[in-house]
């Protein structure tokens, strides 16, 4: 225990220095600041989420959307207000109503929608970016012409869109408060998980990556797009949180950083997992690609009209 105690006070003597470097204080603050900001919004948005999904299950969902799938196609995006949660809450949600009779463009529809443009979304865009309602409107109208159009596009593939249905979840037949009990849970885990790694790394970006290398990156249009784009995708945040990282890339422009807040919720490394694991590989080989294409293209659309 001694020796233990010994190293752990030599080790520190010599790490405390090197930490005292202008570049990782900075990191630090950066960091903090991106965390510090964003947990409150995550607590009220995983609460929320949980309670409006208790509120409005996914019998009534059924209710409302038309038999026509043509039809029912928007409506499922725009009851993406109604139920929102967690991007990867969205999967299995996507997948009981399949096996509920849904057609599957339509429960596709919805879980592209949900993490995207329900209430929490949309309070924390609007907090992130004070003074930009412009930037909350180009969000929920690419985030919604997104998942509309990639529904549209299911729907017209047909059979040749290979969805593979599982077997029921056990958590499926559980009581009211114990889904809103692991729902704020697995929400709040999760994303908090994702936010801290996603806030490091902004934390990064604006610290040790050389600010000439941002500029040129930034200064040229399409190049931003893709970086961020790129970022959405690797990094996998929160649809809840995203916007406090988005507003931190000060250099890009505020279509660059649409991308990024419109991708991430859409498609991102551990949502194309987990569809490969629920729809089955094939179903993925085939959306994913689809809809970080589509994302791009709404949201620069959608920046260059409204931004």
């Amino acid at each position: 225990m001694g020796g233990t105690l010994l190293g752990v006070m030599l080790a520190g003597s010599w790490i405390a220095p090197r930490l005292e470097v202008a570049s990782l204080q900075t990191w630090s603050t950066i960091f903090v600041a991106i965390v510090v900001q964003s947990v409150p919004f995550l607590v009220a948005g995983v609460l929320l989420s949980a309670t409006i999904s208790i509120l409005l299950s996914e019998r009534v969902l059924r209710r409302v959307v038309p038999r026509n799938p043509v039809l029912g196609v928007p409506v499922a995006g725009v009851a993406g207000v109604g139920l929102p949660g967690c991007e990867c809450a969205a999967v299995p949600i996507a997948g009981s109503l399949m096996r509920r009779g849904v057609a599957p463009a339509v429960a596709l529809t919805f879980l592209l929608a949900a993490p995207a443009i329900n209430p929490a979304v949309l309070v924390s865009t609007a907090v992130a970016f004070p003074g930009q309602h412009e930037m909350v409107a180009a969000r929920f109208a690419a985030s919604l012409a997104t998942a509309v159009l990639v529904g549209w596009w299911c729907l017209s593939r047909g059979d040749r869109l290979p969805v593979r249905r599982t077997a029921p979840m056990l958590s499926e037949g559980a009581s009211a408060r114990g889904r809103f009990v692991a729902t704020v849970r697995h929400d709040f885990l999760h994303a908090g998980g994702f936010l801290v790694v996603g806030a490091g790394l902004a934390a990064a970006v604006n610290s040790f990556v050389p600010r000439s290398w941002v500029d040129t990156v930034a200064g040229q249009a399409v190049l931003g797009v893709v970086t961020l784009a790129l970022f959405a995708f690797v990094v996998a945040l929160c649809s809840e949180s995203d916007a406090f990282v988005a507003a931190s890339f000060t250099a890009f422009s505020d279509t660059a950083k649409l991308v990024f807040m419109v991708v991430g919720p859409a498609m991102d490394v551990k949502l194309a997992a987990m569809e490969a694991g629920q729809f089955g590989g094939a179903f993925a080989r085939q959306f994913v690609p689809v809809v970080i294409g589509t994302a791009v293209v709404a949201a620069s659309l959608t920046g260059w009209w409204l931004l």
